[in-house]
This record gives structure tokens, C-alpha cells and sequence, in this order.
């Protein structure tokens, strides 16, 4: 819904004239609210400006409100012009903020009065107000798309015309047989008026031919334009390309060529060039052009031409501080004013004439220099007969042209071997995206996956994106905190694990290195069969190894398959199983008992869901191997190899569970960072759990010092034998020792009562650690909860507390923080005020002191700030 208010009053009484006192009352606060006028009295001092007992007075009142209420359009600061509100001069282009300003230069060629507020505007015609104009022409086949626009729709009206035509010419032809020797008077003036009809629309089809013919022509012909580029010496920091589209302004300041780099090159130059309609069609709003494709080549000409112009005038050639210094730019602020000398002012005018607008006969005319119109303000109804020139004092007049030298654009010719050069650099990018596009192959399908090859080299552990991720809990349980520490693991657990299918008999027992080489025989089998990699889901696996010395072992009876699973997913990992040393049995005695090592995969999923699987599938019991870590017994050249290899080394520490020792209590963490020092590595461990505020977050230690350990990882849950196997082997990962050492599990499978137990404490650890300051239930009464208290737990009202408090408490320091940076923008406009007066302090001081020198010594020259500071330092030396 639009409301239009349209209130109406008596002419004579300014009485208001309505039947519906509500609605006018609604109209005339729209107009109130949304326009410059805010009260009855002013509304009605508009209907003064009628003069005369009749007319219309159109006002758009309509304006877009800023956020303080004010309309985005100030008619009132300046009653000669509207401008944009709260837009500051400094650093504003004058026409993005004076409409006046924006009007005098609407037009290319202005050929019309424009009134602001009841004052006219002094328009221009830029050409005419740059030093040394120079008009370069430019032709190209680019620009097509308007063209062949009007080609189609050229084709679409001669095809609807020759349609009318043949159409007009059959009923003529049927009328003509249906008549036959029909003489009668009605009849031939029926007939003749079928047969003019279908001969006009004949005429009009041929008509529409022709000129969709000359459409055609005229699309293969080149398009033409006039690049004009002047300095503008007034105000050198207003410089960039002014593009017209058919006599009207759609974009301004246009930076292009040498512009876009930033330096004193083509600064100051401005271009103007007046697009057809035919060449670049602009958007509904005036403001842009509807094709960018060719909008951009458009400025990439003109920026070819800016730097031939730039050459042409060889403004730098003469020295660009220097030229800008005879105009009264004695700053070396780009952005500050010329001098206001007479001097200068005069040096100006010289080079660019008035150029002005007859107020009757609206031709320009151009005046000839006088010295005493250096500061003359022209009248706004500035007529030929003031012209000094006799020749154009008069309205009858003929108009001069203006007129600008004509430049080239002269292309540097390059010679074949920098061409040669050129393509050789495209041909070797070409080549670098081709092989960045080959090293990424898309899998789509099964097929393409089988495809892939399945060896991959293992990461390490720092790289690593699947980090085994520990839920934050308060110290372990004396039975993990007092197992002994294992050495850490030199790589991630690889997540491809082969399947493998006990037989009825019970495994023989054999010897480490055997067991080791038979598992490198059954790892080829694997990276060719493989090709999934069963995902979290499974439940835990172990394999036991039992070893005797001296005993013969028989081969391994395992079938490697591949586990049906609905959880199953592609993968391109296969573990590969290192041959182990033959001397590990001799150097290290620990292997020749009986030992045991477990191996936990990751759970996914519930124990509902667990049991579903096990009724409907067997479980596969998974052997996990991890590829050895290779002796480095070889000596290297330098000590910077050594250093580099012991630092990467120390960074595959990063992300180790470990626990720490402070204030005589341990607690567990994860290494965060490693920091090689002179003597010892030392590692930064971020805990997990603190109980109170005094404990630290986090803690630097020495790498094997007494106050930190390795983590033990928990024991497996319970879980009853696979009725095919009864027994489970796992090949634990070497360590960085010579020898593979085997050792008992401490711990040893616990009971499944013991597994909900220990997972009911760290339910209750976890809520308490997040229990909001207000719940009902106090940390004390959640400690004694028992399993089926927390099963009834409020879990909902739970998470609904803790949220409010997480966003109370974000949203107490997003306030401080905006107060911070609002005080923060604050004391930065100070400051920037202050650099800026102090800025204009030291300018104008400069400024006196280089007047005080010249009164002294006339034939001083001093050109910029450097030289100044230069002269003064050469007073002072001398006269100490």
C-alpha cells in the first residue's frame, strides 16, 4: 500500500478543506516528517512563490531519512544549493556532495538554463577548462552488444512487417477472385482499398528491410570516439575520467592507465569522451553502464591513450614538481589548494580563458585574456553584448568552435624476441594450472575410487587431522594414574585396519620376528583387496600375542576379507606391517614372556544400535598395524641436519595426552606446543580439568622430568568373545628403541558394571563442571546422584540456564568491548585533529619563513619543504 498525500487548503482563508479532519491530519504530518518543511506556516509560504492568480506548484517532498531523522538532502545550509547532509567537504569529490556542482557539469555541451533554489547554475564545458586539450581518436570492433541488440529487434520488426504484408496481399487476391466479374460500384472501392492497404504495408516491410540491412552494415562497421584529456591546473586533485553517454554524465573520476598506480604520473589530467547510445547503454538509473565487459575495455583504452597523452605534453620530461610549482602549488600535500597569490592567479588565466554562456541565445562564447578579469565574478545573466570581443558581442554571432589538437596513439612495436618471451611465460602458466588441475582427480563413483591407488605414506603426528579426542574429566583413577608410562607413539593410529577370520583351532604360539614376517606377507595381500575402511562403529577389538623363545611357529591360518557392514565407507588407506628386526629377541629380554597389548577403535553410535548389528552381522576382529619407525644409525653431514631433523623430531609431540604434576596432584592434559631448548625439550600441556581458579590453564615442563608422564589409555570395555574367536591379537607400535617391548596390561578388562560406574562419575564431573551458578541442584547433591537420579535429570532446564548465563556473560563483554572502541574512535579523532592543526601550524610556518627570506634576499629560490628545512640547516651551521 502507497499513501499519496494530497491535502488540500482555500486559496484565500488557508483554511484546510476536507470531510475527514483524520486523514488530513495523517497527510499533512507525511509531508511534515518526510520533507524540508516542518510546520503549516511553512507549507503555505510555498504557495506564495505562484505568482499570479492561477498556476501549479510541484514539490518533492518524499526524501529518504537518515538515522536521526533528518532528510539525506541539506536545502537549507546553503540557500543557493541542496547538498548531501552530514557529508564533510574534505575528502568529497564537490559534485558527490553539491547538486549544484553535479549540474554544472551534467551535460557535455550545456544548451539550457538550470535554476537551484531560484539561483542559476554557471554550467561547464570541461573541454574548455583544461590546460593543453589534446583530442585522440579511437576506433574499435569491440563494441557490439548494443548493436546487435538493435540488429535483432531491426530483424523482429521487418519480419513482423513482411508477415502484415504477404497477409494484406492474399486477402487482396482472395477478394479479387471472390468478385470476379462483379463491375459494381462497391465492389471496385472495396477492391481498391484491400489492394492500397496491401500495397502501403508492402512499402512499409520493404522500409523495415532496408533497415534492418543497414543495422547489419552498420554492425561490422568500427565504432569511432574522441578521447579529450586536458590538465586541470584549478584543482589538480579533481582529476580522472569523465564518460558521457549521449551529452549525459553516468560516471565520474574514473581512475585508468597510469592513475590506478597511485603516483604524480597523470595526476592532475582529466578525460572526457561522450559514448553513443549505440556503443555502451547505460543502466535505468543513469549511474552506470549495462555491459561491464565492455565498459572495462572502454577504460583500458582510455588509459592507453592517458599515457600517450602524458608523453605527448612531456610534463614529466620537465619535471612534475616543477610544473606544478609555476601554477602555485607550493605544497607537498597533493590534496591542498594552489596559492591564492596574484601571481599565480594570473599565470592560470593565462593558460585556460573564460569560457562562458549567453543567457539569451545560450551559445558560448570564449573572452580574451584581460588582466583586471583575473577575479571577476560574472553575473548569472551574462549576455553577448558584454563580450569585449567585437566579434562576438552580439547574439547573431556565429559560435566558435573549439579547438583542440588532434594526438595519436603510437603503440610500441615489440620485437619477436620479447614476443617469443611473452608466450613462452602464458605457455608455462598454462602449464602450472594443468598439472594443479591433474592432481586433483574427482571421484564420482565406485570405479573411479578402485581406480585411486591405495599406498599412502603415514603423517605425522602433527599434521594429523584425526586427533583422539578426550572429553574434559578430573584426574584419572589411582589404577590408571599409577600404571607405568609408555613411550609416545611416533605416528597417529592408521585408520585403515585388515579383518582378519580366526580358525577353530587355537592359536600356536610363536616367536616375535616370525609373527612379524608373516605379517608382512598378509600386508600385500591387503593393499590389493581393501578397499574399505571400516568407520566408528565397531566395538573394541583385541589381539593377544602370546609369545614363547625358542619355540618353531607354523604360518598364520587368516583369511584377510573384506567386513559386511553397513557402516562401511571408501577409503584410500592401507596400514602397511614393518618386518621386525631379528635381533629384537636377544636385546631386548621382556619380549621372550608373555605380554599383552590392547588396542582401542573408536565408538560411534549407541549400545542399542551395537547390539542390533551383533544379531544380524558377525563381527570382524580387526588387527591394527602401525608402520615402524626406521632407525636413524646414519651419521649426517652437518650439524643444521641434525638440528632440523631432532626439531621435527620434537614436533610430533604435539597433541600427546599426558598427565602433570602440580601442587602435588596430577592432571591431565595435552601438549599444545614444543619448544626446543639447549638441553632439554620442554613442552607447553593445556589441562583438561582445574578445580579451581588458582590452578593454571596451562604449563611449560621438561620432557621426561618427574613431573610429567605419558597418559595410560583407559582399559577396554568388557565385551563377550565372537563365537568363531575367542582369543584377539593385536601388534603393538615399536618404539623409537631398538627392541619391540611387549609388556602386561596393568589394568586388564573390567566388567561392564565397572564401565557404567566410571562413565556415571564422569557424567557428574562433566555436570558440574557446567553447572549454571542458579540450578536448583546443588554440586553437592549432583556428586551423591546416583544413576538413576541422573537418568531423571533435568537435562533441558539444564541446557536452558547454561545457555542464558553463556549469553549473559558474551553479552557483557560485547558491551565493554564497544565501549572500549568507542572510546578508542574518540581519542583517535582527537588525535587525528591535533596531527592535522599541527599539520597546518608547520605549513604555515614554512609558508613565513620562505616570505621572510625572500624580503631579505630576493633572488632566493626555494621550491619545497626539503629545500627549506635544507637552507635553514645551512644558516644555523654557519653562523655557529
Amino acid at each position: 500500500q502507497v499513501i499519496v498525500p494530497l491535502p488540500t487548503w482555500n486559496a484565500r482563508s488557508r483554511e484546510p478543506v476536507t470531510d475527514n479532519t483524520e486523514k488530513f491530519a495523517i497527510e499533512t504530518e507525511l509531508i511534515y516528517k518526510y520533507s524540508p518543511f516542518k510546520s503549516e506556516q511553512e507549507v503555505m509560504e510555498q504557495f506564495n512563490k505562484i505568482h499570479g492568480e492561477k498556476g501549479t506548484l510541484v514539490i518533492i517532498f518524499n526524501l529518504k531519512l537518515m538515522d536521526n531523522g533528518e532528510p539525506e538532502l541539506d536545502v537549507t545550509s546553503d540557500p543557493r544549493d541542496i547538498q548531501m547532509a552530514e557529508t564533510p567537504p574534505e575528502g568529497t569529490k564537490p559534485e558527490r556532495r553539491s547538486f549544484r556542482a553535479y549540474a554544472a557539469v551534467l551535460y557535455i555541451d550545456p544548451r539550457m538554463r538550470i535554476f537551484i533554489n531560484g539561483h542559476k547554475v554557471q554550467t561547464k564545458r570541461l573541454s574548455c577548462c583544461l590546460y593543453k586539450p589534446r583530442m585522440y581518436k579511437y576506433t574499435s570492433n569491440r563494441f557490439k552488444t548494443r548493436a546487435e541488440q538493435e540488429v535483432k529487434k531491426a530483424e523482429h520488426m521487418a519480419r513482423i512487417a513482411e508477415e502484415k504484408a504477404r497477409e494484406a496481399e492474399s486477402k487482396a487476391r482472395a477478394l479479387e477472385l471472390r468478385l470476379g466479374g462483379d463491375l459494381t460500384r462497391e465492389s471496385r472501392v472495396t477492391l481498391r482499398q484491400v489492394q492500397n492497404s496491401a500495397l502501403t504495408m508492402r512499402r512499409e516491410a520493404e522500409v523495415k528491410r532496408r533497415i534492418k540491412d543497414a543495422k547489419q552494415r552498420a554492425l561490422k562497421e568500427p565504432k569511432e570516439l574522441n578521447f579529450i584529456f586536458g590538465v586541470n591546473i584549478e584543482q589538480r586533485e579533481l582529476d580522472g575520467m569523465f564518460i558521457y553517454n549521449c551529452s549525459r554524465l553516468i560516471k565520474m573520476y574514473e581512475k585508468v592507465g597510469p592513475q590506478l598506480e597511485g603516483g604524480m604520473a597523470c595526476g592532475g589530467v582529466v578525460g572526457v569522451v561522450d559514448v553513443p547510445y549505440l556503443v555502451l547503454e547505460p543502466t535505468h538509473n543513469k549511474q552506470d553502464f549495462a555491459d561491464a565487459k565492455e565498459y572495462r575495455h572502454l577504460l583500458k583504452a582510455m588509459g592507453e591513450h592517458l599515457a600517450q597523452y602524458w608523453k605527448d605534453v612531456a610534463i614529466a620530461q620537465r619535471g612534475i614538481i616543477k610544473f606544478w610549482d609555476e601554477f602555485g602549488y607550493l605544497s607537498a600535500n597533493w590534496n591542498q589548494p594552489p596559492s591564492g597569490e596574484l601571481r599565480y592567479k594570473r599565470r592560470r588565466a593565462m593558460e585556460i580563458p573564460t569560457t562562458i554562456q549567453c543567457d539569451v541565445c545560450l551559445k558560448w562564447r570564449t573572452l580574451p585574456f584581460q588582466l583586471s578579469s583575473v577575479e571577476k565574478n560574472y553575473p548569472d545573466s551574462w549576455v553577448c553584448s558584454m563580450n569585449p570581443d567585437p566579434e562576438q558581442d552580439r547574439c547573431e554571432a556565429a559560435e566558435q568552435k573549439q579547438k583542440v589538437p588532434l594526438g595519436t596513439l603510437k603503440k610500441d612495436l615489440k620485437s619477436q624476441e620479447e614476443k617469443q618471451k611473452q608466450l613462452t611465460e602464458k605457455i608455462r602458466q598454462q602449464q602450472e594450472k594443468l598439472e594443479a588441475l591433474q592432481k586433483t582427480t574427482p571421484v564420482r563413483s565406485q570405479a573411479d575410487l578402485k581406480k585411486l591407488p591405495l599406498e599412502v605414506t603415514t603423517r605425522p603426528a602433527g599434521e594429523s587431522q584425526t586427533r583422539p579426542q578426550r572429553p574434559r574429566s578430573p584426574p584419572l583413577p589411582d589404577v590408571i594414574k599409577n600404571a607405568p608410562s609408555r613411550p609416545p607413539p611416533a605416528t597417529p593410529l592408521p585408520k585403515s585396519i585388515s579383518q582378519l577370520k580366526k580358525s577353530s583351532s587355537a592359536w600356536p604360539n610363536i616367536s616375535t620376528p616370525k609373527l612379524a614376517s608373516m605379517l608382512s606377507k598378509e600386508e600385500a595381500s591387503t593393499s590389493r583387496t581393501c578397499q574399505h575402511t571400516v568407520t566408528a562403529g565397531k566395538s573394541n577389538s583385541t589381539l593377544k600375542t602370546l609369545a614363547k623363545p625358542g619355540t618353531t611357529t607354523k604360518p598364520l591360518p587368516a583369511v584377510l576379507q573384506n567386513p559386511k557392514s553397513s557402516r562401511e565407507t571408501p577409503s584410500l588407506k592401507a596400514a602397511k606391517v614393518p618386518a621386525l628386526k631379528k635381533s629384537a629377541s636377544v636385546k631386548c629380554p621382556q619380549a621372550s614372556t608373555t605380554r599383552k597389548r590392547t588396542l582401542n577403535t573408536t565408538e560411534d553410535g549407541s549400545e542399542e544400535e551395537g547390539e542390533h548389528k551383533k544379531e544380524k552381522t558377525k563381527r570382524g576382529k580387526f588387527v591394527a598395524v602401525k608402520e615402524e619407525k626406521k632407525d636413524s644409525s646414519e651419521l649426517t653431514d652437518s650439524a643444521g641436519e641434525e638440528e632440523l631433523a631432532e626439531l621435527k623430531k620434537a614436533q610430533k609431540d604435539k597433541g600427546l595426552h599426558v598427565e602433570v604434576r602440580v601442587n602435588k596432584e596430577w592432571f591431565t592434559g595435552r601438549v599444545t606446543a614444543v619448544e626446543m631448548g639447549k638441553h632439554a625439550v620442554r613442552w607447553k600441556v593445556k589441562f583438561d580439568y582445574v578445580p579451581t581458579d588458582t590452578t593454571p590453564r596451562d604449563r611449560w615442563v621438561e620432557k621426561g622430568s618427574e613431573d610429567v608422564r605419558l597418559m595410560k589409555p583407559p582399559s577396554p570395555e568388557y565385551q563377550a568373545p565372537d563365537t568363531q574367536q575367542e582369543e584377539e591379537l593385536v601388534v603393538a607400535e615399536p618404539s623409537t628403541s631398538d627392541c619391540v617391548r611387549i609388556e602386561p596390561d596393568t589394568t586388564g578388562p573390567s566388567s561392564s558394571q565397572e564401565t557404567v560406574d566410571l562413565l556415571v562419575q564422569i557424567l557428574r564431573n562433566c555436570l558440574r563442571y557446567f553447572l549454571p551458578p542458579n540450578f536448583p541442584i546443588s554440586k553437592k547433591e549432583l556428586s551423591s546422584m546416583s544413576s538413576e537420579g541422573l537418568l531423571a535429570f533435568p537435562l533441558k532446564e539444564y541446557f536452558k540456564q547454561y545457555e542464558v548465563g553463556l549469553q549473559n556473560l558474551c553479552n557483557s563483554y560485547q558491551t565493554r568491548a564497544d565501549a572500549r572502541a568507542k572510546a578508542c574512535e574518540e581519542n583517535l579523532r582527537n588525535l587525528e585533529r591535533k596531527l592535522k592543526e599541527t599539520e597546518e601550524k608547520l605549513q604555515k610556518l614554512r609558508t613565513n619563513i620562505v616570505a621572510l627570506l625572500q624580503k631579505v634576499q630576493e633572488d632566493i629560490d626555494i621550491n619545497t619543504d626539503d629545500e627549506l628545512d635544507a637552507y635553514i640547516e645551512d644558516l644555523i651551521t654557519k653562523g655557529d
